[in-house]
């Protein structure tokens, strides 16, 4: 909704149809759009996304957001788990890259990985996520010394906690849910976690020729969560 404001013409990609529908009635009137249905994990959907986006003139930016949490260590993470995410965190957004960066080096484009502080370091049972992001990371910083020359910039967001489904999920599923917001909010130095208007404001900046000599990058957005030293003492 962030970029649609700006009238830029959108390839929305998810895997829930009914979902995709709500977008698209929620969009401006008249602004150019195409929907793609498939999992991102698949080949065949990052092809339609760049069929799509040709359709509408080529792409000029590619914004990666799909992502899954799961849960376990690398002693007690099944192969099944560590598949899945990394399929849906990582593997989905090279092949989304992939597919789009022959039009992104013709448009002078930008990509942007939404990875996490969990990319910058990490919490515990989350063997699989935590590699994931880390690995998003890498794959962005690739990409923006790859093809540099070419005018095509790369950089990733580390997100800390996110009011997002996921992380209401996330909450809603702990014994006691309160509790767990509360401390939520309280590891953030700024009292809160953040909203997902926040994030995209800075998705759009780095798509947008206002962050044109920035590339490589990792910013965080996480409320100072990774400033802060655990366990330090607290003065009056």
């Amino acid at each position: 909704m962030r970029l649609a404001a700006e009238g830029q013409p959108l390839v929305l990609v998810d895997i829930d149809a009914t979902g995709l529908a709500r977008m698209a009635e929620a969009l401006p009137r008249n602004l150019p759009h195409r929907l793609v249905i498939g999992s991102v994990a698949d080949r065949a959907t990052a092809d339609a996304a760049a069929v799509a986006a040709q359709e509408l003139g080529g792409a000029h930016g590619l914004s990666h957001n799909a992502g899954i949490q799961r849960y376990g260590s690398a002693l007690d993470t099944s192969q099944q788990c560590w598949d899945e995410v990394m399929a849906t965190n990582l593997g989905a957004a090279f092949l989304l890259a992939q597919a789009l960066l022959p039009q992104l080096i013709a448009k002078r484009g930008a990509l942007v990985f939404m990875a996490s502080v969990q990319g910058l370091a990490t919490q515990r049972n989350v063997a699989a996520y935590t590699a994931s992001k880390h690995g998003l990371i890498g794959l962005s910083k690739s990409i923006a010394v790859d093809f540099a020359s070419q005018g095509v910039r790369s950089n990733a967001i580390a997100p800390g906690s996110i009011d997002t489904p996921m992380l209401r999920d996330a909450i809603a599923s702990a014994p006691s849910p309160a509790a767990l917001r509360k401390e939520i909010d309280t590891m953030h130095p700024l009292g809160r976690a953040g909203h997902a208007s926040e994030v995209a404001e800075l998705v759009a900046f780095l798509l947008s020729d206002r962050a044109t000599f920035i590339t490589g990058e990792v910013i965080r957005i996480d409320g100072g969560l990774l400033a802060l030293i655990g366990g330090s003492p607290l003065q009056d």
